[in-house]
């Protein structure tokens, strides 16, 4: 019986069951030298086998493509979140300010809370604006309190401090302000041999300070013998014996050359009572020792200041400082 020649390997006969055909079985051959000889069923068993294993491959390697594509696509999304988070939740260096995250201005470049530029000194004040009463009701109202005592040595003069009804000012304010001008440090009580102090207005006294309206200031400085008019009208202050008057006009207003030199009015103020005070003291009028020198205290301030500064001080760094008599 002539012998069947065998197909190749992995190309079984396929009925159209799907099941392979019989063929008949050779005798087994040895392992040898040559081709290895199986039968014609083995090699379709054989070939089923292989074509599965490389489907179950093929699927294998298919699922794992998808997988990585999947990977790929997650790790993508990763990176653009977190790339995000990195863009908008940075780390802000010390000392920078963060920006805001509303959607207001952003603030300029460099400028943080602590770095921010001060506002500017707010101007001196010259002179206050408003009209100022003229006239008032000539009785007057007392700072009542006792003030500290100024000074280290010498003899205590007593003082009152009494503001004129409807001049607008209030006592307490006055006092506390005349206080200033007499402690110093440059008053009169630097000179080691007196002492002031503040006395309620029903205490004995050595002298009073008033704060009176114009009109009344040039009648009670009229009585005492001294003229304050200028142009025909109550100007300056004064002194009469027992009573330092302060001008409310000057209180308020301040002189014209103050103002032009820009001299703030509080130093006005401390000068006014501190030259008016000096006369009750015992001191006369003196004159500028010098252009661009420092103005003496008793030099009339008020009037002029014939080339010199502004000064509100009888004593500098503890010594008298003083011009030449007028």
């Amino acid at each position: 019986m002539p012998r069947s020649t065998p197909r190749p390997t992995g190309d079984p006969i396929v009925r159209p069951g799907g099941h392979p055909a019989a063929t008949p079985v050779p005798p087994p051959q040895p392992y040898g030298g040559g081709a290895v000889r199986g039968r014609p069923g083995d090699l379709g068993r054989r070939g089923v086998a292989v074509a599965g294993r490389r489907h179950r491959l093929g699927r294998r390697f298919q699922l794992i493509a998808q997988l990585s594509t999947v990977l790929l696509a997650i790790g993508a999304v990763v990176t653009v979140i977190v790339r995000h988070q990195e863009v908008t939740a940075r780390p802000v260096p010390a000392g920078v300010a963060e920006p805001p995250t509303t959607g207001g201005p952003l603030p300029l470049l460099g400028s943080s809370p602590a770095t921010a530029a001060p506002s500017p000194s707010p101007s001196p004040v010259l002179r206050l604006p408003g009209p100022v009463p003229s006239a008032g009701s000539g009785r007057f109202g007392y700072d009542d309190r006792t003030g500290p005592v100024l000074g280290r040595a010498g003899r205590v003069q007593q003082y009152r401090v009494a503001v004129e009804a409807g001049s607008r000012e209030e006592a307490d304010e006055f006092g506390r302000a005349v206080q200033v001008a007499l402690a110093g440090p440059g008053s009169w009580v630097d000179s080691g041999r007196l002492r002031l102090r503040q006395v309620p207005g029903g205490a004995d006294a050595d002298f009073t300070v008033y704060l009176a309206t114009a009109r009344t200031a040039g009648r009670m400085c009229a009585q005492g013998g001294v003229d304050i008019r200028v142009g025909g009208l109550p100007y300056t202050s004064c002194r009469a014996p027992g009573r330092v008057v302060i001008n409310l006009d000057r209180w308020r207003l301040s002189v014209p050359h103050f103002v032009r030199a820009k001299v703030p009015l509080s130093v006005y103020r401390l000068y006014v009572v501190n030259h008016e005070v000096g006369h009750q003291l015992g001191h006369r009028h003196e004159r500028c020792p010098g252009k661009g020198r420092l103005a003496p205290v008793m030099m009339q301030q008020t009037l002029f200041l014939n080339g010199c500064v502004a000064n509100p001080w009888p004593y500098r760094d503890g010594r008298r400082y003083a011009g030449p008599p007028l």
